[in-house]
This record gives structure tokens, sequence and C-alpha cells, in this order.
């Protein structure tokens, strides 16, 4: 079994964290164009400008922090990996210290994800 097809956690391999890092970067930038584009008509004022601008930047900021820590998941695994295949580890894909990190970052992404709902 390859690195990138070995599950990191349940139904997810460091292929599929990759891709879905990826496809959500693109679908973020496409969500955030058209959100954009509905958006425009609507402002006729400065005023208009000073609600609606923020809320723009409150979604971009929440995708960000979600790429981010998907991001951060991605380079722990990765570096998982490598020193598996360099011989330095027992066998064991993560250590107890990156199975914490790598937690925290899952429950980050669901909790972004439960403040985007």
């Amino acid at each position: 079994m390859s690195e990138e097809s070995e599950e990191v956690f349940s139904g997810k391999s460091f292929k599929n964290l990759l891709e879905d890092i990826y496809n959500n970067s693109k679908k973020k930038e496409a969500q955030i164009q058209i959100l954009i584009t509905e958006l425009k008509p609507m402002i006729k004022n400065i005023g208009d400008a000073i609600i609606i601008v923020p809320l723009i930047k409150d979604y971009m900021e929440i995708a960000v922090k979600n790429d981010e820590a998907l991001i951060k998941m991605a380079a722990i695994v990765q570096k998982a990996q490598s020193r598996v295949s360099s011989g330095g580890s027992d066998g064991l894909l993560l250590t107890e210290q990156e199975k914490r990190q790598l937690m925290e970052e899952v429950e980050k992404v669901g909790e972004s994800v439960e403040v985007r709902k």
C-alpha cells in the first residue's frame, strides 16, 4: 500500500486530504465570486457598502481558516509519512503528539463548518 493511499483517519487517505484542499479552494473561489456578483447590485451607496462588505470579508476569513486547517493536517501527515518511509519510526504512522495536533485541526475544521451553517 502506498503512503498516498494509506488511511490517515476514518475513510481519508493523504491523497484524499490533498484533493479536499484543492477542491475546497476551487469551490470557495467560485462561491465568493457568486456572492460578490449577487451582492454588487445591492450596493447603492456608501451605507450599503458598510453593511455588505464586512459580510463578504467574514465569509472569506472563514474559508481561509478552513483551508489553513486542512493544510496543517496535510503537513502533519506528510511529516509522519516521510519519517516512516525513512525508517525513523517504529512502524507507527503518527506520534501521540501528532495525533493530538491532527485531531485539534479536525475539530477546528468542524467548528468552522458549523459556524457557516
